[in-house]
């Protein structure tokens, strides 16, 4: 059994059987009144021997290649293990993308994925909740309409909007004091005279500031939700307070 499942080529197999006997034409001497008659019955057995013996020897020969093949276990015999969980040396990627964004790793991470997706961080408008985010950037084959991005530790398809106007201006969304951004986020709550047990949601707008004499420039705005009402944080992109606007 041994050599059998270890046997590669039909020649090995062959050495197994070969000193197995083969039934012959055999014609028994005519008895004489000085011979004690002998049967002229045929050995039954030698062939169906040599059958069994072949038919065993491929069983085996079965049994080593599926093994060889699929096998996980320490003998051809053992059939009690998945396929499935066969060591196949393919080594697990871990994806480490930020998940918590209103932090400063997150936020400073959200930024890098827009680079590493986009090539850049130009876009019409972004929004940053708790733990997903959406980029609004130009559809490249339709001035017309933009398009929607989704992440969700990393930037889905996007979506095709048309434009509702004419205002919609391309700015570098990262141009801002995330450190100052952070902790303006932070703090909103208690800024808008909201308890921090009482909030339901809150989310970041990075969008172009709409002060004419600078173009370029960002305004962000940070939301507070409860169910008693909501409020939000309006600032530059340095931290300057612009305007606050209580529940």
């Amino acid at each position: 059994m041994s050599a059998a499942t270890r046997a590669v080529t039909l020649g090995e197999l062959h050495d197994l059987v070969s000193d197995l006997q083969a039934a012959r034409e055999q014609r028994p001497p005519t008895p004489t009144p000085t011979m004690t008659p002998v049967s002229t019955r045929r050995p039954k057995h030698t062939g169906r021997g040599l059958l069994i013996a072949s038919y065993a020897v491929s069983v085996l020969l079965g049994v080593g290649i599926g093994w060889g093949l699929y096998g996980n276990t320490t003998s051809p015999l053992d059939f009690t293990s998945d396929p499935g969980a066969k060591r196949d040396g393919i080594a697990a990627v871990v994806v480490t993308a930020p998940k918590q964004l209103q932090s400063l790793g997150g936020l400073t991470g959200l930024l890098e994925q827009m680079r590493k997706r986009f090539g850049d961080t130009m876009g019409y408008r972004l929004v940053v909740y708790p733990d997903y985010a959406s980029l609004d950037r130009p559809d490249p084959n339709e001035d017309r309409r933009y398009l929607s991005y989704t992440y969700r530790g990393g930037w889905g398809d996007p979506n095709s909007s048309a434009k509702s106007s004419s205002e919609y201006t391309e700015v570098d969304l990262s141009k801002f004091d995330v450190k100052a951004v952070v902790g303006i986020m932070r703090g909103a709550p208690e800024t808008l005279g909201i308890k921090p047990a009482d909030v339901k949601s809150s989310y970041l707008i990075i969008e172009p500031a709409r002060d004419l004499t600078k173009p370029g420039t960002l305004s962000l705005t940070t939301y507070v939700s409860t169910d008693y009402g909501s409020g939000y944080v309006e600032f530059a992109g340095d931290g300057t307070i612009k305007q606050i606007n209580y529940p």
